[in-house]
């Protein structure tokens, strides 16, 4: 690479080529430098990774210092520095990147950017860009030397070239806690929530989990909400691939939880996704969507979709997917005004049926829905009269002692409504079945002040949990 010109064989002396590079970039003149670092850039992809380690101390060099020779300006060996580095950076699965976050490349990076301009600027953004995405290190050093300050005040006044660059910048910087909170002490969420909706998945989805972590604050959420973060989720939630869909799912259940956002989020078109994410094979999805739909249910125009989208689960999907469907059906039973919903949508005659010929698994949520919608008189004469008692009362024998505990719930509020007393008064009169209901009361008197269930942490630990902001 001595002077620039390149080996003329198809598998060059690498310690050779090179012992060439850095005698060009020791002694060379500012033409030969460039012309070498260019070549070097050229190499980046078929040389080997220690060789390339070697060059990133000198090119850092270049970048850090401030040349004053008259053959070129001094930007011009700076650019082609940044440019190089960029090239080696994007080799392979980052590895080259961290290695250059052991050198302190993000330090020499941000120290020459509010200076850049034109194309060099641009270059510098870009070898910037890669860095951080690969490289916690480099994060840390960018956000601990006013890198947030100088990506915001170039996404105020920059041009549209970069824009995108610096936004997926944001993005990968927003992955650590210091400057999330930082962004919402200087109100600049905008950007975030930009960032967001344009650029690479990885950048979005970078984006929304940041977002997800920002929005627990009740004050951080309200100014999310205004800046139209909720069609910008549901947006990366339907167009996402899976891992992006998860994180979006998860952020957007953050977002609504909050009484004056449930509506918004189901208008915005969220609901027909998470019945998607419940029907899909992944077990993280499959819970999300279930906390969601608990949060979404709270207003009754969004239960009667939610159900609906159930109903249609329950005929079509696999037992995994009914499963997790008729735990959300024993959630929304603790709803006054689900009950009525879940009743004349036909749910209940197929949750009879499951009830008797289910799996294990969704006959213990059935059950457990059904114990719920015992509680109230119109739950309790939509089971009768779809036929659920003599299933409730052959399932005493079963082995499981949580799905019996559920038929002991079930069947003794029956046993306390005048018009279904005598059905169940022959099971309910034996001492076993005093036995368990006695231990059923024990428990709940307990647990009086716990909830139902501890699966529900993708949303709940995100919106309490304070270390998470």
């Amino acid at each position: 690479m001595e002077g620039g010109e390149s080996s003329k064989t198809d598998n060059p002396n690498w310690e050779v080529e090179l012992s060439k590079y850095e005698n060009v970039i020791a002694s060379g003149t500012n033409s030969m430098k460039i012309k070498s670092m260019i070549m070097l850039a050229n190499y980046s992809k078929q040389a080997p990774e220690n060789v390339l380690s070697t060059t990133i101390p000198f090119l850092i060099q270049i970048l850090d210092h401030d040349n004053t020779e008259n053959d070129f300006p001094p930007s011009l060996l700076q650019e082609a520095a940044a440019y190089c580095l960029k090239c080696i950076a994007c080799r392979g699965d980052g590895s080259m990147a961290v290695e250059m976050g052991r050198h302190g490349v993000a330090y020499s990076l941000m120290r020459l950017l509010p200076r850049a301009e034109g194309k060099m600027q641009k270059v510098v953004i870009k070898c910037l860009l890669v860095v951080v995405s690969f490289c916690n290190r480099s994060r840390t050093v960018v956000a601990a030397n006013d890198g947030l300050e100088i990506v915001i005040g170039l996404l105020n006044t920059c041009s549209s070239d970069v824009r995108l660059y610096l936004l997926e910048i944001l993005s990968a910087l927003a992955l650590r806690r210091e400057v999330r909170k930082e962004l919402v002490r200087l109100g600049d969420l905008r950007f975030i929530v930009e960032a967001a909706g344009v650029g690479s998945m990885v950048s979005r989805e970078r984006a929304s989990q940041s977002i997800g972590l920002i929005g627990v604050t009740r004050q951080a959420r309200h100014t999310l909400v205004e800046l139209e973060v909720i069609p910008v989720l549901v947006e990366l939630f339907r167009v996402g691939d899976n891992g992006t869909k998860l994180v979006a799912a998860n952020t957007l259940g953050v977002v609504s939880a909050h009484v004056d956002y449930i509506r918004p989020v189901a208008q915005a078109g969220a609901i027909p996704l998470y019945a998607e994410l419940l029907q899909g094979s992944d077990a993280s999805g499959k819970e999300i969507a279930e906390d969601v739909f608990c949060i979404l249910g709270v207003a009754e125009a969004n239960a009667v979709e939610i159900v609906g989208h159930l109903v249609r689960i329950l005929r079509e999907g696999d037992d995994e997917a009914i499963a997790a469907v008729a735990d959300v059906i024993w959630d929304l039973s603790g709803y006054k005004h689900a009950i009525s919903v879940i009743r004349d949508s036909g749910a209940i005659l197929i949750l009879v049926e499951l009830l008797g010929h289910g799996s294990e698994e969704i006959k213990l949520n059935v059950s457990g829905a059904f114990a719920q919608l015992s509680y109230d008189e119109a739950g309790r004469t939509a089971l009768a009269d779809a036929g659920a008692i003599p299933i409730l009362i052959d399932l005493l024998l079963n082995e499981t002692e949580e799905l019996r505990d559920n038929v002991v719930e079930a069947l003794s509020n029956f046993h306390e409504d005048p018009l279904y007393r005598d059905r169940v008064s022959d099971v309910v009169n034996v001492p076993s079945f005093r036995n368990l209901q006695n231990r059923l009361i024990s428990i709940r008197a307990s647990n009086e002040h716990m909830t139902r269930s501890l699966r529900r942490t993708s949303v709940e630990q995100l919106i309490w949990n304070p270390d998470h902001v």
